[in-house]
């Protein structure tokens, strides 16, 4: 059965969300999650400055008589690199990590490289064996899974959350955020944490054991929100966080350069999300990164139209990072484009964790709700 197309007649998510729907205004259901976020986590400007000068102590007062009072994972994106800049004025002591996967951008090193030096920021490079790796993403597409990149993000937070306790550091400065990071289509991305599903792909397509790669999965990850070892901290929910003028105020005072799109430091990311997800997922993650800024009243839609009218990705640009991408993951393009041709799977096509994970939740959140109802 064919769906017919709509669009969110405020945003501009439509229904390549096979999650999407709408209200009888044609208000879709991201618009309404995302008011939800906002009312929660977005305080007024005089309470969020008081519960932020409160977070910011605490910090400090933790990190007392130790080299570093917090960690912070910098990429050199937009997102991570204001953070930092943040960190500086409210005069913590971070410890930069950054995770090295072998797909940085020229502007994404050279944007680190000025932040860490002009912020004054001691510099943790965590390096990757590039042949593990490179042996996991090529599993992944032939897996057929729609996210590659949560190999990267699985490795991102368990890296820096090893950094973090081996120096001691309680709080992780992150930077997601409500206002550009709360919309995304229902089948775009997958969990996080599934250790199980990575290791399953691994074994059946991979040539190489997974050994020095970190990875952490569901009990792990539950284990440390529940002791809140390491707490992370999101700083940019507590300001007037505005896109542009966070990148304006970045190239004026670090020398900062934009990388073209969002998570484009990755050569990598770029190549996944500007031609992988549209070509053989009909996924356009730009449709979730404007109705985030539309959400938050940091663009029009009508200028969000305009920008999806442009060329997803320019033709010369496309053949040389889809010749780099290809090789440097040891593919012939005849293989590669033989890979994109086959149909996608779900990542619940292979073992998961998910389902015990989520019977898990459950259970802790009505011991939870319980014990709150009887301490009332």
């Amino acid at each position: 059965m064919t769906t017919e197309y709509r669009r969110c007649t405020r945003c501009v998510m439509d229904t390549s969300d096979t999650g999407i729907s709408f209200d009888e205004p044609g208000v879709c259901n991201h618009c309404k999650n995302y008011e939800v976020l906002a009312r929660k986590n977005l305080l007024p400007p005089d309470v969020a400055q008081q519960k932020l000068t409160e977070l910011i102590d605490r910090i400090k007062d933790h990190g007392k008589g130790k080299e570093y009072d917090c960690i912070i994972g910098l990429s050199g994106g937009v997102d991570s690199s204001y953070l930092a800049y943040q960190a500086k004025k409210f005069d913590l002591r971070p410890l930069a990590v950054h995770f090295d996967n072998g797909w940085n951008s020229e502007v994404s090193v050279k944007n680190i490289e000025n932040i860490v030096n002009k912020l004054g920021f001691d510099l943790q490079t965590y390096v990757i064996d590039w042949e593990e790796f490179k042996d996991l993403q090529r599993s992944f597409f032939m897996a057929s899974v729609v996210d590659i990149e949560l190999l990267t993000d699985n490795a991102i937070f368990t890296s820096l959350y090893k950094v973090a306790r081996q120096h001691g550091i309680k709080y992780s400065l992150e930077g997601h955020n409500i206002v550009t990071e709360s919309v995304m289509g229902k089948d775009w991305n997958y969990w996080k944490f599934d250790l199980k599903n990575i290791r399953a792909i691994q074994k059946r397509y991979g040539k190489l054991k997974i050994r020095s790669f970190p990875t952490m999965g569901p009990w792990k990850r539950l284990f440390f929100q529940v002791t809140n070892i390491i707490q992370p901290v999101y700083i940019l929910n507590y300001l007037q966080y505005d896109k542009q003028q966070a990148m304006e105020t970045l190239e004026r005072e670090l020398g900062w350069k934009y990388y073209g799109g969002k998570h484009y430091e990755s050569v990598f990311t770029k190549f996944y999300q500007a031609y992988v997800l549209p070509t053989k997922f009909g996924i356009d993650k730009r449709k979730a990164h404007l109705s985030n800024l539309i959400c938050s009243g940091q663009m029009s839609r009508e200028e969000a139209l305009t920008e999806l009218e442009n060329e997803i990705y320019p033709p010369g640009e496309l053949a040389q990072d889809k010749e780099y991408v290809v090789k440097k993951l040891g593919f012939t393009m005849e293989e590669f484009d033989r890979i994109m041709q086959e149909p996608p799977k779900s990542h619940l096509d292979y073992p998961t964790d998910w389902h015990r994970y989520q019977k898990l939740l459950s259970i802790i959140r009505f011991f939870r709700k319980g014990f709150e109802t009887a301490k009332a």
